[in-house]
């Protein structure tokens, strides 16, 4: 599969949501409740993901001009990496993932965090993140990860 990634722009708004809301209603809502997904979900609808363009670095992973899957830095830690069902296993979250540690570095920080979802524990291990503590959000549990950049 060829796929490209570029940084996201505010146009890219209702593509990223799609992409996660999808991923959360078919990926995520393995490890989570109904009502938790459904709260997640409030985060990233289309206006929403709109604001976090305008505070975060967000990259987007495309095929053939659809976007597939979306990872933004904010600071020195790493948020909203969502990759399109269909499209995961496939190097796309890697990739995504490499071009957040560039950005990392070319600003200077030195370690990554993640507030990593259960269903992404295992894919953040392989990248080279430890857990260091678990975090609640009512019953949505997040696992604070880390990796220092060389």
């Amino acid at each position: 599969m060829e796929f490209g990634v570029r940084v996201g722009h505010e146009n890219d708004a209702a593509g990223i949501s799609a992409v996660i809301l999808r991923a959360l209603r078919e990926i995520n809502a393995k490890d989570y409740a109904v009502d938790i997904i459904q709260r997640v979900e409030l985060s990233f609808s289309p206006s929403a993901v709109r604001d976090l363009i305008g505070k975060r670095k967000v990259f987007v992973a495309e095929i053939a001009g659809r976007i597939v899957g979306t990872a933004s830095l904010d600071g020195g830690v790493v948020r909203t990496v969502f990759v399109d069902p269909d499209a995961q296993g496939q190097g796309v979250g890697r990739r995504l993932m490499g071009e957040v540690e560039l950005a990392a570095r070319r600003a200077g920080v030195t370690m990554l965090t993640v507030p990593s979802s259960v269903t992404a524990e295992a894919f953040y291990v392989r990248l080279g993140f430890r857990a260091v503590r678990d975090s609640y959000h009512g019953e949505e549990r997040t696992i604070i990860m880390e990796r220092a950049l060389k």
